[in-house]
C-alpha cells in the first residue's frame, strides 16, 4: 500500500511536469503567432477583387487574401507570384506561365490551371463588369493546358500585359457570371482567409495553414477595425491598442511624430489625387471648361493646406516613375493663372457664373482638398456645391457617372498604360468620365502593342501632353503616403501602391 501511493505520488509528479511541459511547448509554439490589430478608416464597399475599386477594399483583398500571377516588390519590380515562371513566343502573341506547385484555395482545393483561365476569362465578362476588364484587352483566349500550365493567347503583343497580371487575383473556378458570389465571402490563396465581417465593427482574418508558404506566416491572424475618426485611430496606437495604422494622411503623422513606441514608414504613392470631370455634361464637355480649371487650381496651395505640404504636383504620371513621367512644368495649364482661367472660360462662351456640384470621396484628406478647390474655383466664377456621400453611394455614383465633379484618388500602377487605358480610352473599363479622343485612343493602342522601350516613352510622353490640360482629370498631387507602425510589429513595409502585401512576413513580439 505505501509503495503504491509513493508510485501514484510519482505518477502524480510526472502528469504534472508532462503537463507543464506541454503547456510550455505549446507557448512556445505560439510565440509571437498573435492576431495584429489594424484601425482603417473605412468598411469596405465589397470584398470582390474583381470588382473593388476602393482603395478601403483593395488594400484588405489585394495581398492578405488573394494574389496574381505575377507580383511587385517592395522596389516595385515584377516578380512571380502564383506563376513561379513564364515565357513568351518570338511573335509576342503567346505567354505559357508555368505555375507554383502546392497552391490550395481557402476552402482546401488546389489551385490550378483552369482556375486561372477562369478568372481571366472573368474579368473580361459583360456579367461581371470588372474595371480592370481594359487590363486584358488584348486577351483572345486563356487555356489550362494542364493543372500547372496556363496558356494565354493575345490579339497582338501586349507591353503591359505581366505587369497588370500584378493586379487580377485568381479566384475558384466557376464564378464567370457571378458577381455576388465573393463579394460578402472572399476565396483567395493568399497568406491570411476570410473569418468573420461586422458592418461597420471589423473584418476578420485567420492564417491559412494551407499557404504554399505558411512556414513564413508568423501572425495568427489579422483584425481589420473600422475607426472613421483620425484621432481615435491616432489615441489606438498610441496606447497599442492596434499595432497598424496603414495609409494615413499628414497630419495624422505630423500627431503621432515623436510617439513613445510608434515609428512612422513613408513613400512618395503612385496614386493620385485628382478632381474628375464628366465631359456628357455641360458645361465640361467643353475643353475650353476643362482648361480653364486647370489654370484655376493653385496646386502648391492645395497640398500645403490639405497635405500639410506632404505631397508633390501631379502631372499625369508620379514622378517616381521617372522614365515615363513628364513634369509638371512642361504643362503650362498646371501654372496658377486664374487671369487665363477667366479669359478661357469667356472664350468658351459658356454663361457664368457656372454651378456644378462636386461629390467627394470620404476621407478626410480628399474632403480638405475639395474644400481650397471648391474656394479657388469659386474665384474665377465656378461655384461648387460639395457632397460628401458615404463610400458604397460614393462607389455606385462614380461608377455610374452620376457625377458634375468628383474628387477622389486613382490608385497607381508601375504600367503607364494601366493608368491611361483603363481611365482614359473610350470605352475604358473605369472611363466614368466618358470621356472619348480618337487622337488619344490611337496612341494608347499603339503603346500597349509597342514593345521597344524608347518607342512606348515617346508615345506616353505625347499622351500625357493631351491629357494635362484638356482631359478630363485635373490632377492635383501624389502625396507623401505614411503608416504610423507599433515597436512591436515587426517585417511590415510600406508599399507605393498601397499594398498590405508584406504582412504575409510580418509578426509581433
Amino acid at each position: 500500500m505505501h509503495r503504491d501511493v509513493r508510485q501514484g505520488s510519482k505518477l502524480s509528479r510526472r502528469l504534472r511536469c508532462g503537463i507543464a511541459a506541454a503547456a510550455f511547448l505549446l507557448a512556445a509554439g505560439t510565440a509571437g503567432a498573435q492576431t495584429l490589430e489594424v484601425a482603417v478608416e473605412a468598411s469596405p464597399a465589397g470584398l470582390d477583387p474583381h470588382i473593388v475599386t476602393a482603395f478601403a477594399s483593395s488594400q484588405i483583398v489585394l495581398g492578405p487574401i488573394y494574389e496574381g500571377l505575377t507580383a511587385l516588390d517592395k522596389d516595385l519590380n515584377i516578380v512571380p507570384g502564383l506563376a513561379q515562371s513564364w515565357t513568351m513566343s518570338a511573335d509576342g502573341k503567346t505567354v505559357t506561365f508555368k505555375l507554383r506547385p502546392g497552391v490550395t484555395f481557402h476552402d482546401g482545393k488546389p489551385m490550378e490551371a483552369e482556375d486561372v483561365a477562369s478568372s481571366l476569362r472573368r474579368v473580361v465578362s459583360k456579367d461581371v463588369g470588372s474595371p480592370l476588364a481594359s487590363r486584358l484587352a488584348a486577351m483572345e483566349s486563356a487555356t489550362a493546358v494542364d493543372a500547372t500550365t496556363l496558356e494565354l493567347k493575345l490579339k497582338e503583343p501586349s507591353a503591359p500585359l505581366l505587369a497588370s497580371l500584378t493586379g487580377i487575383a485568381i479566384v475558384p473556378r466557376g464564378l464567370e457570371a457571378n458577381k455576388d458570389a465573393l463579394q460578402r465571402a472572399p476565396v483567395g490563396t493568399g497568406p491570411f482567409k476570410f473569418e468573420e465581417w461586422r458592418p461597420n465593427g471589423f473584418i476578420r482574418l485567420a492564417k491559412h495553414a494551407g499557404y504554399w508558404n505558411a512556414a513564413g506566416v508568423k501572425l495568427a491572424g489579422v483584425k481589420f477595425n473600422f475607426v472613421p475618426e483620425a484621432a481615435t485611430r491616432a489615441v489606438g496606437i498610441g496606447n497599442g491598442q492596434f499595432a497598424l495604422l496603414p495609409h494615413i494622411d499628414a497630419a495624422t503623422a505630423m500627431q503621432l511624430e515623436g510617439k513613445p513606441n510608434v515609428t512612422m514608414q513613408k513613400t512618395q504613392e503612385l496614386a493620385y489625387t485628382l478632381i474628375g470631370m464628366n465631359v456628357s455634361k455641360p458645361p465640361f464637355d467643353n475643353a475650353k471648361v476643362r482648361e480653364a480649371l486647370n489654370y484655376a487650381l493653385n496646386r502648391k496651395e492645395i497640398i500645403d493646406a490639405a497635405l500639410f505640404g506632404a505631397g508633390a504636383p501631379a502631372a499625369p504620371l508620379p514622378p517616381v516613375l521617372k522614365d515615363w513621367a513628364v513634369e509638371v512644368k512642361d504643362l503650362p495649364c498646371y501654372a496658377y493663372d486664374p487671369a487665363k482661367a477667366q479669359a478661357l472660360l469667356k472664350e468658351s462662351g459658356v454663361a457664368l457664373p457656372i454651378s456644378v456640384s462636386m461629390t467627394m470621396l470620404p476621407r478626410q484628406d480628399i474632403r480638405d482638398i475639395a474644400q481650397v478647390v471648391q474656394q479657388q474655383l469659386g474665384k474665377v466664377g465656378i461655384k461648387v456645391e460639395l457632397k460628401n456621400p458615404e463610400l458604397g453611394q460614393f462607389v455606385q455614383d462614380w461608377r455610374n457617372s452620376n457625377f458634375d465633379l468628383f474628387a477622389s484618388t486613382n490608385a497607381g500602377s508601375i504600367e503607364p498604360d494601366d493608368y491611361f487605358y483603363r481611365a482614359f480610352r473610350t470605352g475604358g473599363s473605369t472611363n466614368v468620365f466618358k470621356y472619348s479622343n480618337p487622337e488619344l485612343d490611337a496612341l494608347l493602342d499603339k503603346g500597349r502593342a509597342t514593345l521597344d522601350k524608347p518607342a512606348r516613352q515617346t508615345i506616353y510622353r505625347d499622351v500625357q501632353k493631351i491629357l494635362g490640360c484638356t482631359g478630363p482629370a485635373a490632377h492635383i498631387a501624389y502625396p507623401t503616403l505614411f503608416s504610423a507602425v507599433r515597436g512591436n510589429l515587426q517585417g511590415y513595409q510600406i508599399y507605393a501602391n498601397r499594398s498590405l502585401v508584406s504582412l504575409g512576413g510580418a509578426s509581433l513580439r
